[in-house]
């Protein structure tokens, strides 16, 4: 049954399903709602987790650390300025190996300040270590946390679930919030094998010191984790698949819409993928373009976007960005050039700070591109 839900009502429902034994907070727009909610919940006997209302998001972050070394379920949540000044704790987190989930409820950068939605947060600390997902709508946002969990603790890697920030999360909608019984099914109880974790009766030390020789291997094997963590990604994207959505097929990466051979194909990550889908079908353009949304960012799926590329073969692609690596362009455009030929990719950076994309700015995306000769960067102020 589906509910008409804030999106981070819906997400602090899910949580509360996937039985975290700690979560960490400390309040920060625009995810402070889904904290809040989730202390509701503990305050009314719903939930039975170990609540840490934190002096800061470092310290949120360093809770979820200490407590995840100790082999329960966590979970943490911030955004923009906090996200950032978690930095050091994330990388942490993740050269640690521990499975932690966290929401970042994207919101742009200072300065200047501002609170409104962008995902230049999360693109900021993208070489961390964490798996990376965004969320176009709130019942996908609410499912990858689902999904997060299964992931993060079959791969000993912490997953980051990326919802826009006021876009989503402060947005009602309806969404079926997932019958407990299932999701304890698909995400049974933690048990960490002895020696992965934190225990006074098994002692271990994490986390000394590298030399020179050691240290350049254990981040080469990171990296290679985050790849190899694609099949674990795609087979828990097939289990919630089969358990919940009863579904044929389902792309853990990526997942394409619209005719072979388009004429042009916009790529773009998270909420923005609603207006862009809802203007093709407006203008009856869909049968001539095709959008392909990009769910996992981190490991990149180049693989499975080439495949798709090769296999409808658009004549043009545009990226729209929600992020800028000041000095070079947009970050997820930059990534999508390293498999296409040159002078095949237009970048718009667009919808900074909360500013609104519209259906104008989509349909104006579609005529530039298609006269796009130089495959520039284009702003849309």
């Amino acid at each position: 049954m589906k509910k008409f839900l804030e999106g981070s009502r819906a997400i602090a429902e899910t949580i509360k399903l996937c039985r975290p034994d700690v979560v960490a907070t400390y309040p920060i727009t625009p995810q402070t709602h889904i904290v809040e909610n989730l202390a509701e919940f503990l305050m009314n006997g719903q939930a039975n987790f170990g609540y840490i209302k934190t002096e800061s998001e470092m310290a949120a972050a360093s809770a979820v650390l200490g407590a995840s070394a100790t082999g329960v379920r966590v979970y943490t949540a911030s955004a923009s300025q906090g996200l950032l000044l978690m930095t050091e704790v994330l990388f942490n987190i993740a050269g640690l190996r521990l499975p932690v989930v966290m929401t970042c409820a994207n919101r742009a950068i200072s300065a200047p300040i501002n609170i409104w939605n962008d995902q230049q947060d999360a693109m900021t600390i993208r070489d961390a270590g964490w798996l990376m997902f965004f969320a176009e709508d709130n019942q996908e946002a609410a499912d990858l946390h689902i999904q997060a969990y299964k992931i993060a603790e079959a791969t000993n890697l912490p997953t980051m679930v990326c919802v826009d920030g006021f876009s989503l999360t402060h947005t009602f909608e309806p969404v079926e919030i997932r019958e407990e019984s299932l999701v304890d099914k698909f995400l049974p109880k933690l048990k960490r094998p002895i020696g992965e974790f934190l225990d006074p009766r098994h002692p271990i030390s994490i986390g000394g010191i590298s030399s020179p020789e050691s240290y350049l291997p254990a981040r080469k094997n990171l990296h290679e984790d985050l790849v190899a963590s694609k099949k674990i990604i795609q087979k828990t994207a097939n289990e919630f698949n089969k358990l919940f959505l009863k579904r044929k097929s389902y792309d853990g990466f990526v997942q394409y819409t619209g005719p072979k051979n388009p004429k042009l194909m916009i790529m773009a990550m998270g909420s923005v993928l609603g207006t862009v889908k809802a203007t093709l079908a407006l203008e009856k353009l869909a049968d001539k373009i095709g959008v392909l949304k990009i769910k996992c960012f981190r490991p990149f799926p180049d693989e499975e976007i080439s495949k798709i590329i090769l296999a409808v073969r658009p004549k043009h692609v545009a990226v729209i960005d929600r992020a800028i690596s000041l000095g070079q362009g947009g970050v997820l455009t930059n990534e999508i050039k390293n498999l296409c030929p040159i002078g095949f990719v237009s970048s718009f950076i667009m919808g900074l700070g909360g500013k609104d994309i519209t259906p104008e700015h989509i349909e104006k995306i579609v005529t530039m591109s298609l006269a796009d000769k130089a495959c520039a960067t284009h702003f849309f102020i």
